[in-house]
């Protein structure tokens, strides 16, 4: 899987750094078009809204990913990522709640439930129903030699999980990772969520020296990132951190140092919120990047952003044109559900300025990590799905169209049908995509490269594609063992894509 990259060497005893640190700065919710950096081929408005000029820094200095792709939803991104297999092998497919055995698939009228892993993610290989048993890609770095570091949201099972706690995924340090997908507040002054007779499950742990101020949550997480560095930036350990940013997730609280900008600009008060939540969150980018340069160790560290899916395009009217061009948001197999902003600084490797465009997928975080450590061979208990891209940050113009990318959510998220959203899979090879919704056994095909927003969808121009890919999804599906919404009343389950073909 993994091999070891030209130049890199593995010591694991040694205090002298031969290996590069890795930051994985990972935002939660972040629409494609949440930014001031393109990903599209012009700028749009929305682009002009934002204020981003650290992310904007980063794509200067290293390459800028225009179809890098997530899972439709949180947790199943996360545990991807964590596992390097794809959502329909690990049957994490929704988010999982905060108690063990509470499912977040709402109750529907023709469906029951289908038996997905809502306790998520399990290291340890305890008897917890409902997990997928992973060796975690925190462990392995750790076992190599790394200090490994998570701060910010975890959310890779419910509280009470082995998950639940970083540690035991193979963090040394955590800093405000449990259970809970969001926070109860991102304000200092309420303590973030920790407010006497107000506390839930959703408050985030571990910033006690930030109660009653008026440190929003995003700038202390970055603070507590930076003092963590110091322990591994002082020994010359190389470091693997993992900042897990809680935005821009709801609660869409105002981020003060930014709102009024925004206000003042014409916005709406959810959108001016929602725009001071991106702004804290590239400023924490800019904190991060400006730490490196001081410490001297920019040449020898990777910088890779991410989104975890797509913008929450529920947040304000009208609904579902958050992320335009692309169609839909956050819990849909559109391009605007899946589609991230994705940018990887790798000094003296990736080409400054430099965009790729050939399309990937979170599972291949696993292997390409993995790879930039110098990890070879490494010993899972699962097969990863996930395939290096490596070669695409030593020469953007790498392509390949033959490669097959799945997505399947056989699960009920709103409670009624959004556009691609509850009980659909998806399958993209080259320029071409499938989706396949199980409520109706019905597809949709679209050329993404010339319609990047599937306005037009064309499986009747093209049946012999539709059969194709069709196949290839059913294969892909089977192989994994994937799950099938059940009909209630018959308890038959959902026919595969291939049966649906006439």
């Amino acid at each position: 899987m993994a091999v070891l990259t030209p130049g890199l060497k593995v010591n694991a005893q040694s205090n002298t750094q031969t290996r590069p640190n890795i930051i994985l700065f990972l935002v939660d919710d972040m629409g494609w078009q949440d930014t001031s950096v393109p990903f599209w081929d012009s700028i749009t408005s929305l682009n002009k809204r934002f204020h981003t000029p650290n992310m904007e820094r980063l794509a200067r200095e290293g390459m800028k990913f225009t179809s890098a792709y997530a899972a439709p939803l949180c947790t199943a991104t996360r545990v991807s990522l964590m596992t390097g297999m794809n959502v329909a092998h690990h049957r994490v497919s929704n988010y999982t709640q905060i108690t063990v055995n509470m499912d977040a698939d709402l109750k529907d009228s023709i469906f029951d439930p289908v038996p997905w892993n809502k306790n998520g993610f399990n290291p340890l290989g305890s008897d917890i129903p409902f997990t997928v048993h992973a060796t975690a890609l925190p462990q392995l770095l750790k076992d190599a030699g790394y200090f490994t570091i998570h701060v910010g949201k975890a959310h890779w099972g419910p509280i009470g999980t082995p998950a639940s706690n970083p540690h035991n995924l193979g963090f040394t340090v955590n800093i405000g990772g449990h259970g809970a997908g969001h926070p109860q507040s991102y304000l200092g002054t309420k303590n973030f969520g920790n407010a006497p007779h107000e506390t839930t499950y959703y408050a985030v742990p571990d910033l006690e020296e930030y109660y009653g101020s008026d440190v929003f949550l995003t700038e202390a997480l970055t603070r507590q990132a930076l003092r963590a560095l110091d322990q591994p930036v002082s020994n010359k350990q190389p470091f693997f951190l993992n900042l897990a940013h809680y935005a821009v997730h709801t609660p869409i609280q105002a981020d003060q140092r930014y709102f009024e900008k925004y206000l003042k600009m014409g916005v709406d008060t959810i959108e001016a919120r929602y725009a001071s939540l991106v702004e804290g969150m590239d400023k924490s980018l800019g904190d991060i990047m400006d730490y490196l340069k001081e410490k001297n160790i920019e040449k020898n560290t990777i910088v890779i952003f991410m989104s975890d899916n797509g913008g929450y395009s529920l947040r304000s009217k009208p609904i579902h044109t958050h992320n335009l061009p692309l169609r839909a948001g956050k819990g849909s197999l559109y391009e605007g559900g899946i589609r991230e902003p994705m940018i990887v600084k790798w000094p003296g490797v990736t080409k400054p300025g430099s965009k790729a465009g050939q399309y990937i997928m979170v599972e291949d975080f696993f292997p390409t990590i993995l790879q930039l450590a110098g990890v070879r061979n490494p010993r899972t208990i699962q097969h990863p799905d996930g395939l290096s891209f490596v070669p695409i940050l030593k020469n953007s113009a790498t392509a390949d169209s033959s490669r097959i990318m799945v997505w399947h959510f056989p699960n009920k998220w709103l409670t009624q049908d959004g556009p691609a959203i509850n009980y659909a899979s998806a399958i993209r090879q080259g320029r071409w995509k499938l989706i396949y919704k199980m409520r109706n056994g019905t597809f949709e095909l679209y050329d993404i490269r010339k319609d990047i927003r599937e306005e037009h969808n064309i499986s009747g121009e093209f049946p012999s594609k539709v059969t194709e890919l069709a196949q290839l999804l059913t294969e892909k599906l089977k192989k994994w063992d994937a799950v099938m919404p059940v009909y209630t009343q018959t308890g038959k389950a959902v026919q595969w894509p291939d049966q649906m073909i006439k």
